[in-house]
């Protein structure tokens, strides 16, 4: 499957897989404020104008958001992505531990308002179960 690199900075590149309707991301490093919101805000940009549903974050290189970034995502951006249709969400969970916990906090709130979340170790096979669901 073709995927069109759609971001890239020294934090993060992001794609959209347009056969599959996947927005994709993969941290290089701790990512927060404006660079980590941008990231965001394309992806739901891509949403809107290309109709995707599905997300793929590769998070291995991050680590827990800060309270800001962990607030504005689940009280701002979270609302409108689910809004404009997004329904599946496969992440790589950060390789430390207090990332891992930030974002089962995050995965748990997600998933209480709908939305289908599983978590992976590797991208290939969260990319599979993406290319899958329905």
């Amino acid at each position: 499957m073709s995927k069109r690199l759609v971001l890239q900075n020294e934090y993060v590149e992001l794609w959209f897989h347009p056969e599959t309707r996947i927005v994709h991301h993969q941290f290089r490093k701790f990512i927060w404020g404006d660079a980590f919101r941008d990231v965001l805000n394309e992806g739901l940009r891509l949403f809107v104008l290309e109709g995707a549903t599905k997300w793929l974050s590769d998070d291995r290189m991050n680590s827990a958001l800060s309270k800001s970034d962990t607030e504005w995502s689940m009280s701002d951006w979270f609302p409108h992505a689910l809004k404009v249709g997004w329904k599946h969400w496969g992440i790589v969970l950060p390789v430390s531990v207090i990332g891992q916990m930030n974002m089962s906090r995050m995965i748990t709130g997600c998933s209480q308002q709908g939305l289908i979340v599983r978590a992976f170790e590797e991208p290939e096979a969260a990319l599979e179960w993406l290319e899958g669901a329905v």
